[in-house]
């Protein structure tokens, strides 16, 4: 006889859903965070709110949390997911184009962060172990709370979103070697050696290039194989099988399983059944976020909270500001923009999701106490539930501070220069071609409006100008009249445009090449009037390819000649104009004395032309 089913088995499920459903609608129609809403009512519904009331009005019960425990491993895998997802929107190849930004700014926030906090709890009184486990545990920021809010803000291709994301990577990564550090202490406290810190470094990484090899050999074939059934439900399961397996796998290893889900990511990011993927990932990421967010909010226990207010809010408050100033000024050795510097700052100063993984474990072994232990998760958990503020205030704020800031009078170069370029945003793209101007010869001058790229450029001797080279009487400061080329090198969409409407309006015939962030962008630049529009991702493939076919035996003018002809190729789908068509067009312009905008309204009205050229009338 089948056993009857017990609702009350349904009952967090359905609570959840309820919240899912009901309650964040109501939070997003205020206006408010989804994130801020699950934290809010796993707080009051949680185990040390309305659930500790459930055990003297047993009727409560049926609505709130009377414990935590049976969310946690369920909460991991919605972490586990969001990582999955952000492996695959990287792909290896985005990774290594980033690996400064991870192991320079990502390697500097955590060791600084770690050894600032590791002394602060050894002034506490802290054991050195124990010291030194709370100050890597604390110097992680939240993966899930900060990555879902720039996801959901479209900005992981911001100044702040790389930042960010490149930190946070970091501290995923560091997460292996602090477990395997806490299990080396737990078994002897009394005698860890650097040599102990470098072994677990060690095996996380021999762990780590495991999981990549074995992983790429069976993962494409897999989904190919199941693929060929023509079955959506298989593909998803095998999808899902793929993702949780792979966490699975690095727990074994003793990673953490968001990592394991990341490397799988990066892995089917190579292949071509990414898209779908993202697809079935999606919602079940939003959803088991919903329940980290909720479970979040359950472990803020307000009651101890009331007993000592001040000291964790104050504690909370420290570890915010302390963490924040840190990344500030590391961010500043990298010439990341201030904004972005601010705003990526207030978002790593909270403490992260790991904090409860690590600290359970550290619990275990005896490396910290029951006391330690409470009071640190206390602190993570007020930190945390500030992110959706400090992101809210981050941006106003960073413009305030911005705007109050002392303004650098821009300066235009002496007159009479005899720059042949002008190239607009000295980065890593405006210094290559600075130095391959250099040595050919050619005078060029360069412009940045970051003060400090400007100030670091001018000490090793470089033609460089602080200003706005968007701005018509600053390019005419420019001796813009003069010049042959304009490079437009910044890597921000938006002002590459702006750059180019400016200069394009000062001077119909100078040659403007602008780089483009992919091929959507290169036809805007088109159709604003560059003179040649260079998308990074097409030029990443085409230098691939010439490594490829050299590599494979072709001569190498061959193999040149060939990438020579996809560009070309690739400039027509994009629609490059003809040279000589658009040399007519901006002569006829020059002499009518009217606006591009004028002379493509004029454009749009007249009738086409088999030779794609208005005629005038």
């Amino acid at each position: 006889m089948a056993t009857p089913l017990d609702p009350s088995a349904y009952k967090e499920a359905l609570i959840f859903l309820g919240t899912a459903g009901v309650v964040i609608p109501i939070f997003r129609k205020l206006g408010m965070s989804s994130i801020l809403g699950f934290l809010i009512v796993g707080t009051l519904i949680g185990p040390h709110m309305l659930g500790e009331l459930a055990h003297t009005y047993p009727w409560l019960a049926n609505f709130v949390f009377t414990e935590s425990e049976q969310f946690a491993q369920l909460a991991e895998l919605g972490v586990v997911f969001l990582l999955f997802l952000i492996g695959i929107e990287l792909s290896f190849e985005r990774l290594l184009t980033m690996r400064r930004l991870v192991f320079g700014l990502g390697g500097l926030q955590m060791l600084v962060t770690t050894i600032v906090l590791t002394f602060i709890g050894l002034w506490l009184g802290l054991e050195p172990a124990g010291a030194l486990i709370v100050g890597s545990v604390l110097s992680l920021s939240s993966t899930a709370m900060v990555m879902q809010l720039l996801s959901d803000e479209k900005r992981f291709a911001t100044h702040t979103g790389r930042a960010s994301f490149s930190v946070l990577l970091f501290q995923d990564l560091a997460v292996i070697p602090i477990l395997l550090l806490v299990n080396v202490l737990g078994a002897d406290q009394t005698s860890f050696t650097f040599a102990d810190i470098l072994t677990a470094i060690a095996q996380a990484l021999i762990a780590i290039t495991i999981i990549i090899v074995i992983g790429r050999f069976l993962m494409r074939p897999l989904l190919r194989l199941v693929a060929a059934t023509h079955s959506g439900d298989l593909f998803m399961a095998t999808t899902l099988l793929i993702a949780v397996g792979a966490g699975y796998a690095a727990s074994l290893a003793g990673l953490s399983m968001a990592l394991g889900a990341f490397l799988a990511g990066l892995l089917l990011a190579e292949t071509e059944f990414r898209r779908e993927i993202e697809a079935i990932i999606e919602p079940f990421k939003g959803l088991l976020l919903g329940v980290f967010f909720l479970l979040v909010g359950m472990n803020i226990d307000l009651t101890q909270i009331y007993g000592y207010p001040l000291v964790f809010i104050l504690s909370a408050v420290a570890l915010i500001v302390i963490k924040a100033v840190i990344v500030w000024i590391i961010a500043g050795l990298f010439s990341i923009e201030r904004h972005a510097r601010l705003e990526t700052a207030l978002l790593m100063g909270p403490g992260g999701e790991f904090a409860f993984v690590v600290m359970a474990v550290a619990l275990a072994g005896g490396v910290v106490t029951q006391i330690v232990s409470d009071a640190l998760l206390i602190i993570v958990s007020l930190s945390m539930a500030s992110i959706p503020l400090l992101n809210y205030l981050s941006r106003p704020l960073a413009k305030r501070i911005l705007e109050a800031a002392p303004k650098i009078p821009m300066e235009a170069p002496p007159e009479g220069t005899e720059a042949r370029v002008i190239i607009a945003g000295f980065g890593r793209v405006g210094r290559l071609i600075g130095a391959m101007l250099e040595e050919h010869k050619i005078p060029y001058i360069a412009v940045d409006s970051d003060p400090a790229v400007v100030a670091g450029e001018r000490k090793l001797g470089k033609p460089i100008y602080y200003g706005d080279a968007a701005r018509p009487e600053f390019l005419r400061r420019c001796n813009i009249a003069d010049i042959q080329v304009i490079a437009v090198t910044m890597d921000q969409p938006k002002k590459v445009e702006d750059v180019t409407i400016a200069a394009r309006a000062e001077r119909a015939d100078v040659k403007i090449i602008a780089r483009a962030r992919d091929d959507r962008h290169a036809v805007k630049l088109y159709g604003y009037g560059v003179t040649e529009a260079v998308p990074e991702t097409i030029e990443a493939s085409l230098q691939l390819g010439e490594s490829v076919l050299v590599e494979a035996g072709v001569a190498m003018g061959l193999a040149i000649a060939s990438v020579h002809e996809q560009r070309d190729v690739f400039r027509k789908m994009l629609g490059r104009p003809n040279r000589k068509e658009e040399l007519a067009l901006l002569r006829r312009r020059k002499t009518r004395g009217i606006s591009r905008a004028s002379e493509e309204t004029w454009r749009a009205a007249a009738p086409e032309e088999p030779q794609g050229v208005p005629q005038d009338k």
